[in-house]
């Protein structure tokens, strides 16, 4: 995919390597997009709202034809509510609390941008948790600070490897970024540039 010059709109450690894992070559793109959204917003549409703010707030920075500008946003949905990054150590307790013993929804929203075009989609992943006691919260929370992860948690880290029992879906999606999709949209995006 040579033709095409990625500008990734994302400070995610996680999402910059999968792009690089997967092969692509990209340029950061600076956005400090609040992520706010209103209040009546359907829990599924968090996601795909905050990935189409992230983008509106740095398409102008697009010039050529063969530039595309990706942004992205995670979410985890469980019975109902969605939980995003914790605000501090409290919240981390609380949202994995939620989401210890069930089944929730790891959803990502993947906006492509161009001067001419404008690709949007989502892609869910379910993750099944098994139990986790007070202390081994507290223990993730010590050890791993997932301040920056939706749902408190990395599925790579000490939560995922120990805790997860079921998975359907894609993996790189929890990690933030649904690679397999991107890929076929991305080259989708080049034979039409």
């Amino acid at each position: 995919m040579k033709t095409l010059k990625i500008l990734l709109g994302s400070k995610s450690p996680r999402r910059q390597q999968l792009l690089r894992d997967m092969g692509f070559d990209f340029t950061l793109v600076h956005q400090d997009t609040e992520e706010s959204y209103p209040a009546d917003l359907d829990v599924e549409e968090i996601a795909p709202y905050l990935a189409r703010l992230k983008a509106d707030s740095i398409s102008g920075m697009l010039k050529e034809n063969n530039e595309i500008l990706l942004t992205c946003d995670t979410t985890v949905i469980c019975e109902g509510k969605s939980y995003e990054k914790p605000s501090d150590r409290a919240d981390a307790i609380r949202i994995l609390s939620a989401l210890s013993g069930k089944t929730h929804t790891v959803m990502t929203a993947v906006s492509l941008r161009g001067i001419s075009v404008k690709v949007e989609f989502t892609e869910k992943t379910y993750v099944t948790l098994m139990p986790i006691s007070l202390d081994e919260i507290s223990f993730y929370i010590e050890q791993y600070k997932p301040y920056d992860k939706a749902g408190a948690y990395a599925i790579q880290e000490w939560i995922g490897l120990n805790k997860i029992s079921k998975i359907e879906g894609s993996y790189s999606n929890v990690v933030g970024l649904p690679t397999h999709r991107l890929y076929i949209e991305l080259r989708k995006l080049e034979q039409n540039i």
